[in-house]
C-alpha cells in the first residue's frame, strides 16, 4: 500500500497570551522578549492557515507535526496549540513529537503528556509516550521526543538512553516484519544537522542506532528551512529531511513557510518515497510547487 504523508513543523502560533509576572522568571523572560521584539512578526497566522488548507487539499492519508507549536511553554498556550492541532485532523489522521519550545521549561512538561497525548498515543496500546508506534497503510510510524527543559540561550534537545533503548528494539522488531519505517523527531538527529546549544545532544547515539537497524525517512523540524542529508548504512542511505517553519512569513525560498509530502511505497526489494515541497511563493505570496524529488 501506498501512504501519502504530509510533514509540517515549528508553527509558533500566535498571538502570545499575556504571562503572569511569575511565569517570567529565568529562561522564559528571554524569550518573552524574543517574542516581542521580532518574533512575533517573523510568524503570521495568516500565513499558517493558508499552510494548513493546502495541506488539506493535497488530501494526505497522514499528517506529521514536528514540533514547536508554543512559544515559551506558558500553561496558558497549550490550550490554544490544542485547538490548532484540531484543525489539522482527528488524532488518528495527524501524530505529534514536540519540540523545544513546547518543552520549554520544566514547569512546561506536565501540560506537554497532558495536552499532547492523543496524538502521541501508539496503535497498540492507547497509550501515550515515547517512542510511540502507528500503523498507517502498512507503514510504520515512529515518533520520538527530543523536547527537554534547557538553559537560557539554548536550544538543544536530547533523546535519552531509555528512549533509545525503547527505539533500537522498536525498530529490531519492525526490520524482522520487512516494515517500511518513518521516523518523526524535532531536532536534526544528524551529525552538523544543528549548530553548538540547537543540536540533539544525542545524535552520535541515535545514527548508530538508525545505522545499524535501519529506517526509511527521518523527518524533522527545528532549523526552520528545508534540508536534505543522509545517514549511512551499510551500502544505502537514509534521508533525513528538515522542513521550513509553517508560519514563517518572510526569508529566502527554502526558509520561507512551507510543508513536505512524502509518497511512501513499499516495493520488492525496498521502499519507494518521492517528496514533493510547497510553500509560499515570495512574487504572488501565493501556496506553489517548489519542486519534487526521489529520496
Amino acid at each position: 500500500m501506498t501512504l501519502l504523508l504530509a510533514h509540517l513543523s515549528d508553527a509558533h502560533i500566535g498571538p502570545l497570551p499575556r504571562p503572569h509576572r511569575r511565569e517570567l522568571l529565568g529562561k522564559r523572560i528571554t524569550g518573552y522578549m524574543n517574542w516581542q521584539r521580532g518574533r512575533s512578526l517573523t510568524h503570521s497566522m495568516d500565513v499558517l492557515a493558508a499552510i494548513v488548507a493546502d495541506i488539506h487539499a493535497q488530501k494526505p492519508d497522514h499528517i506529521a507535526m514536528t514540533g514547536d507549536i508554543l512559544n515559551i511553554g506558558l500553561k496558558a498556550e497549550f490550550p490554544f496549540a490544542a485547538a490548532w492541532l484540531e484543525t489539522l485532523g482527528p488524532p488518528d489522521k495527524v501524530s505529534f513529537v514536540p519540540g523545544n519550545h513546547d518543552a520549554y521549561t520544566r514547569g512546561s512538561m506536565p501540560h506537554v503528556a497532558s495536552t499532547f497525548a492523543k496524538w502521541t498515543t501508539s496503535d497498540a496500546t492507547g497509550e501515550s509516550g515515547f517512542p510511540y508506534l502507528r500503523m498507517r497503510n502498512g507503514i510504520a510510524l515512529i515518533g520520538l521526543s527530543s523536547g527537554v527543559p534547557t538553559a537560557p540561550f539554548l536550544a538543544s534537545g536530547r533523546l535519552g538512553s531509555k528512549q533509545r533503548g525503547r527505539l533500537d528494539a522498536l525498530l529490531a522488531d519492525l526490520a524482522r516484519q520487512n516494515m517500511a519505517r518513518v521516523i518523526m523527531v524535532h531536532h536534526p538527529p544528524n551529525r552538523g544537522g544543528g549548530g553548538a546549544g540547537r543540536s540533539l545532544t544525542d545524535r552520535r547515539e541515535f545514527e548508530e542506532i538508525v545505522s545499524r537497524r535501519g529506517a526509511h525517512l527521518v523527518v524533522h523540524g527545528h532549523n526552520h528551512r528545508m534540508t536534505i542529508s543522509y545517514i549511512e548504512r551499510n551500502n544505502a542511505r537514509i534521508p533525513v529531511v528538515g522542513v521550513q517553519s509553517a508560519s514563517a512569513s518572510g526569508g529566502t525560498r527554502m526558509h520561507r513557510a512551507g510543508y513536505n509530502l512524502f509518497r511512501i511505497e513499499p516495493e520488492k526489494g525496498g521502499v519507494k518515497i518521492t517528496a514533493r515541497a510547497r510553500g509560499l511563493s515570495p512574487v504572488t505570496n501565493t501556496m506553489e510547487d517548489l519542486g519534487e524529488y526521489r529520496l
